[in-house]
């Protein structure tokens, strides 16, 4: 038995996927917060949008293999995105942060809650596989 038979090959790609791009993030969040001075909820938005655009793209061709029409799915994402945003990116790293925990390490605890989320939204919701109905015989 392989590691696909242990663990969801899509869970693999994007673990290393998102790994790639939470660096992307957090190397954003550090030059635009820590180095530029933009304010902490600005430069976590920013960050955040590049790095989950780059997410989509790499998990819709390399990792997913999808190809749904790129529209429909995209507005599905954008979804699962904002909720994303809303409750784990501006409430919770903002929430301890202002809790006093530096904002990296912040970041990082949202993101590990983040990254469960949007494993299980885009694996079941965004790239999922359409079903097929099959006439019985």
């Amino acid at each position: 038995m392989g590691l696909d038979g242990v663990v969801a090959p899509t869970l693999l790609g994007f673990a290393l996927i998102n790994s790639f791009t939470f660096g992307v993030d957090l190397v954003l969040l550090a030059s635009l917060h820590g180095g530029l001075g933009v304010p902490y909820p600005a430069a976590v938005s920013i960050s955040y949008a590049c790095a989950f655009g780059l997410s989509y793209v790499l998990n819709r061709y390399f990792n997913f293999r999808s190809h749904a029409p790129v529209g429909p799915q995209l507005a599905i994402y954008v979804v699962v995105v904002v909720v994303n945003y809303v409750a784990f990116i501006l409430a919770l790293s903002s929430a301890l942060a202002a809790m006093g925990l530096d904002y990296r390490l912040a970041r990082m605890t949202a993101g590990a809650c983040e990254a469960v989320y949007m494993y299980c939204a885009l694996r079941w919701v965004v790239f999922r596989r359409a079903r097929v109905d099959y006439p019985m015989p």
